[in-house]
């Protein structure tokens, strides 16, 4: 088998960036997430392949958090597109867990399938690569397994890494993962490696038969208790590494501008405001329930896999302790009226 030592990591990284935007999980100050190798700066960053997660799930490399779409420019009353900016620039997504690999699948099925494309994602996703990092000890809010998602081999790789103590096995799962490994094939070593014990999930949930009852559940009282904490504030979309709602804006300078978009939340009242003033989600409980229902039911209706990867952010993170694994707990024990 193929192993990459721990000690010729860096230099790897060093030869993957050379043709490559390599995004790496690390901590930079305050805030751990996926940023560029080349930013990474010694004595302040650290690499954190080998923690089990960071706050900034990897979908920046392929859906923005801000986005410039197409220059413009107007004439009287005719607006033309001067350019567009499709990046279909190389990038390799190192160490992404399996959780997040099925997040960026999850983009893949909203943004290139159902007979449309969206030409700024696919050019994204044309160039990148992406390089996993199997999971063998799942961490306390972990839940991966029930939403469908295998830890140890992620679907959807195009190459995985096995953390063996000193180094990684490097096992290869495709023709991207083919192209990449020949970048650092003088750094890998044939040899035996013994793969770590897996581990038990600590988290228990079943999500078996929730989105099928959640079909008749839209007005159960159960969403007034339910929402009750929520502020609205938007983290969990924001950590979730398969949200995908955005607002597309513009910006004008007399007769040229351009047109962007940024990454937005269906738990912002403005989100589905209509532009005659009326919103079909304007209150709380409205917007909680759409993402909860869109996450395990409607999701899964349209593509036939939750949205929801059970990585556990959202449980991190949320200031009103609101937790998905208790939402789809008390939806499993809620009883519906006949």
């Amino acid at each position: 088998m193929k192993v990459l030592s721990k000690a010729k990591l860096e230099a790897a990284l060093n030869k993957l960036s050379d043709r490559n935007e390599v995004f790496v999980p690390m901590q930079k100050g305050q805030q751990s997430g996926y940023f560029t190798w080349k930013s990474f700066e010694n004595g302040q960053d650290e690499l954190m392949l080998d923690a089990l997660n960071v706050y900034q799930s990897p979908k920046n490399a392929v859906l923005p958090q801000t986005e410039k779409m197409y220059s413009i420019k107007s004439q009287g009353v005719e607006v033309n597109i001067d350019q567009t900016y499709e990046d279909a620039h190389p990038t390799i997504i190192f160490g992404a867990r399996g959780c997040d690999v099925k997040g960026i699948i999850a983009m893949d099925d909203v943004f290139l399938t159902r007979g449309y494309e969206d030409s700024f994602y696919k050019a994204r996703r044309s160039g990148n690569t992406i390089i996993a990092n199997a999971c063998y000890e799942p961490g306390a809010n972990c839940f991966c397994n029930a939403m469908e998602v295998n830890s140890l081999e992620p679907v959807g790789a195009d190459v995985i890494l096995r953390d063996a103590g000193d180094g990684y096995v490097w096992e290869v799962k495709s023709d991207k993962g083919e192209a990449v490994t020949a970048l650092i094939a003088d750094l890998l070593e044939e040899k035996e490696a013994k793969l770590p014990e897996v581990k038990p999930f600590i988290q228990k949930v079943d999500y078996s038969g929730v989105a099928e009852k959640l079909k008749s559940m839209f007005d159960h009282p159960l969403w007034d208790k339910l929402s009750q904490p929520c502020i609205n504030c938007g983290m969990c979309t924001y950590v979730c590494p398969s949200c995908y709602c955005f607002d597309i804006q513009v910006k004008m300078w007399g007769e040229e501008g351009y047109r962007f978009r940024a990454w937005d939340s269906c738990m912002f009242e403005e989100y589905s405001r209509e532009a005659g003033g009326g919103n079909p989600r304007g209150a709380s409980k409205e917007r909680f329930r759409q993402r909860f229902l869109h996450k395990l039911e409607f999701f899964k209706e349209r593509y036939g896999t939750p949205l929801c990867t059970g990585c556990g952010r959202c449980i991190i993170v949320c200031p009103t302790d609101i937790n998905i694994v208790r939402i789809i707990d008390a939806v499993k024990e809620a009883e519906i009226n006949a």
